[in-house]
């Protein structure tokens, strides 16, 4: 990594991606969407969530290039954008899944 060469644009990029991906109901939608690529009212029901939450969220997921789109006949598939994305989330779970990592109490001491 070199921090050094990101500009102040970038560092607000990269801090709006991670919010994104901080809220536990777009990462549901795109792990779902890592699976397989889906439509909106596949996505809903395999996650038991709405059809208007999931597209709101989707618009918010393609704004930020994390997922993307194409037309099937009526319907748009998402999918994940790009292998970069898939990475990240698949290099994250690794990470929390880690034996003796302490997530749970790191995460409480951050509340605190």
């Amino acid at each position: 990594m070199k921090p050094a060469l990101l500009t102040s644009d970038d560092l607000a990029i990269l801090a709006e991606t991670f919010r994104l991906l901080g809220d536990p109901t777009r990462l549901r939608i795109l792990l779902a969407l890592a699976a397989e690529p889906r439509h909106v009212s596949a996505v809903a029901e395999a996650e038991n969530l709405s059809a208007s939450l999931v597209s709101h969220h989707l618009r918010l997921l393609r704004a930020a290039r994390l997922v993307t789109t194409e037309r099937r006949g009526k319907h748009m598939i998402y999918r994940i954008h790009d292998e970069h994305v898939r990475q990240t989330v698949e290099d994250m779970i690794a990470h929390v899944q880690e034996q003796g990592a302490p997530h749970q109490e790191a995460l409480h001491a951050a509340d605190a």
